[in-house]
């Protein structure tokens, strides 16, 4: 008894020391997970913090790109009216002169006309002629200003487009950049699921292995020691019967002599019975008939003897004989009874060490079944939790994109109705090539 309970104690010792086990292999494999995820949450930050730098040192780039652009654009236009303004200056002289030649070759030809008349007219006529190129110029000016001015602002509003076009590709790259984290993060949290999911089965099953184990050590020491008892209860039965047999003889010797005793004393009582008839018989018979009659009653003694001495010895051999058959009974009797509640025994510890086994194995179904039941419930709701997730991604997504939209119309129409005041009217359809300016 006590070997079983510090076998049991000793098994209950060995289930905690595993179960301890498991559970800091857990713990460590659950910390390491988290500090992964941490990880990954610390990697994503540091990279959309680059991006965020990066994104302003591009907008930063671009804005100098377009106000060099600008300048250039401008420079362009400057140039080109220069240009313009020498060739019609040129035109002009070149129109005065052929003008004032042809006034020369009319005024030579009219004779009729006074010298000073001639000089008044031609000063006039040059006075007229510089007053109308004079306004020619003007107008070309004014016409130079106003188409340097309309295209400047046209320039500024495509620069504006192409700020909130780069703007839209950032907003796209940070929103990707994003999706692609949160993806990559929701492919970790499901690889982890599975990897918990692995070592929780891989787990339960050293643990319920080693409880069968140990159960079947435990039901081989109960049949071994079943099976030592019994053969020790044979052993003490079998010795009990060779001690009775070995007893049997003096048994037997005592019973022997008390009947022998019994004997002794009939033959005593059957001497003093016969002394008082003899004694009886000589006092009322006559002396000549003494002899046959001690003859007569000394036979009849003899026979009566010899009759006690036959069952003297047929009560001897018929106890010998009931004393052995009654011994041997006795002893089968036993053996039987002995084998039965042996065999009895051996079938109820059967039974239980199958009951043990039956309630064991209901025992890890029951616990195989709760484990996958929290498995499915966990990846139910982390699968939740993506969807939530994704679904607030893209809300967050979809509100950035609108903000920065509204954001650009406003600017836009800020723009447009700024235009519309300095008189430049609708500037979306003049098309000016910033590729080519820059």
């Amino acid at each position: 008894m006590w070997g079983f309970k510090r076998m049991r104690r000793q098994h209950q010792k060995q289930l905690m020391a595993l179960e301890n086990k498991l559970k800091a292999e857990m713990d460590e494999h659950r910390l390491r997970l988290q500090k992964e995820v941490e990880t990954h949450a610390n990697n994503a930050h540091i990279e959309l913090e680059k991006l965020a730098k990066k994104h302003a040192l591009q907008l930063d780039k671009e804005t100098k790109a377009a106000a060099a652009d600008e300048k250039k654009f401008q420079q362009q236009i400057m140039a080109q009216q220069r240009k313009e303004l020498t060739t019609f200056l040129e035109n002009q002289k070149k129109q005065y002169r052929l003008c004032k030649e042809k006034i020369k070759e009319e005024m030579s030809e009219d004779h009729s006309t006074p010298k000073k008349e001639k000089l008044e007219r031609l000063s006039k006529h040059k006075e007229t002629m510089q007053h109308s190129q004079a306004e020619e110029e003007a107008q070309l000016l004014s016409q130079q200003r106003v188409f340097y001015e309309r295209n400047c602002r046209a320039f500024k509003r495509r620069i504006l487009s192409r700020k909130h076009e780069f703007e839209q590709e950032q907003m796209r790259e940070e929103l990707n950049k994003k999706k692609s984290q949160k993806e990559m993060e929701h492919a970790m949290l499901i690889r982890h699921d599975e990897s918990t999911q692995e070592l929780e089965q891989r787990q339960l099953h050293i643990l319920q292995k080693l409880r069968v184990d140990l159960i079947q050590l435990q039901h081989q020491t109960e049949l071994e020691n079943q099976m030592e008892y019994n053969s020790r209860r044979e052993r003490e039965l079998h010795r009990k019967h060779t001690m009775e047999l070995r007893q049997q003889p003096k048994n037997l010797k005592t019973l022997e002599m008390q009947i022998k005793k019994q004997f002794q004393d009939t033959c005593k009582v059957q001497t003093k019975q016969y002394k008082a008839l003899r004694s009886h018989q000589l006092e009322v018979s006559p002396k000549s008939d003494h002899k046959a009659i001690l003859k007569s009653l000394k036979e009849e003694q003899t026979r009566k003897l010899a009759v006690l001495a036959e069952q003297y010895e047929q009560s001897i051999n018929d106890m010998m004989a009931s004393q052995a058959v009654r011994l041997g009974e006795s002893q089968e009797m036993e053996s039987q009874a002995l084998k039965q509640q042996l065999q009895q025994e051996m079938e109820l510890l059967d039974a239980y060490q199958g009951k043990v086994l039956m309630q064991a194995e209901a025992q890890h179904k029951l616990e195989k079944q709760k484990q996958e039941q929290q498995a499915s419930i966990r990846r139910t709701h982390l699968e939740q939790k993506i969807e939530e997730e994704l679904a607030a991604l893209q809300k967050e997504s979809t509100e950035r994109v609108k903000h920065l939209l509204e954001r650009q119309e406003r600017e836009v129409s800020a723009f447009d109705t700024e235009s519309l005041r300095l008189g430049f009217g609708s500037l979306s359809t003049l098309d000016v090539p910033i590729e080519d300016s820059r």
